[in-house]
């Protein structure tokens, strides 16, 4: 199994996506990840599509536990509510599924949660035979100009924590 994971954060970019979320919450930083994997298209996007599978793909120590009752039908307007731990503090956090096309790409957005703005787009395309899939996450953290201070003393380093583990756990699930 081939994997390989990328992970930058910088600024956001002027030109958004065309979202009444960003619009209403406008984002300060953007962070891309890129992993692939030699598995096909389909079997990938079958896991991410069960948001079940959030949780084995999430760092440990962050406690994720989906409290939506289960199955949760994936689609656009689906709301999923969570607990995650973010620095030792218990947090509940609820997503909107915005964007939903089975096979490319689906996009979700916080609600409620830790960030002022959080919105995380998941796309898939096939390349020679392996899936790539490719994440950009537009956020801000909280509080103004006490959250960019921990932009760059705590989130982003947990970011691409989270990430990463993210991308090694992928490997580890779809095997070598």
């Amino acid at each position: 199994m081939v994997a390989r994971a990328d992970i930058t954060i910088e600024r956001a970019p002027r030109d958004l996506p065309d979202s009444r979320y960003l619009r209403e919450r406008p984002p300060r930083y953007v962070l891309r990840a890129r992993t692939t994997v030699a598995r096909p298209l389909a079997e990938v996007f079958t896991f991410f599509s069960a948001a079940e599978n959030l949780a084995r793909i999430t760092p440990p120590e962050m406690g994720f536990v989906i409290l939506t009752p289960r199955p949760i039908d994936m689609r656009v307007g689906t709301r999923i509510d969570y607990r995650i731990r973010v620095l030792g503090v218990p947090l509940r956090w609820r997503t909107l599924i915005d964007v939903w096309e089975p096979g490319a790409r689906f996009v979700d957005a916080q609600e409620r949660g830790p960030y002022a703005s959080w919105w995380h787009e998941h796309r898939f395309r096939e390349e020679d035979g392996r899936t790539v899939m490719d994440d950009t996450v537009l956020y801000a953290p909280p509080f103004g100009p006490l959250g960019r201070v921990s932009q760059h003393l705590i989130v982003a380093r947990q970011l691409r924590h989270i990430f990463a583990y993210r991308a090694e756990t992928i490997v580890r699930l779809f095997g070598r």
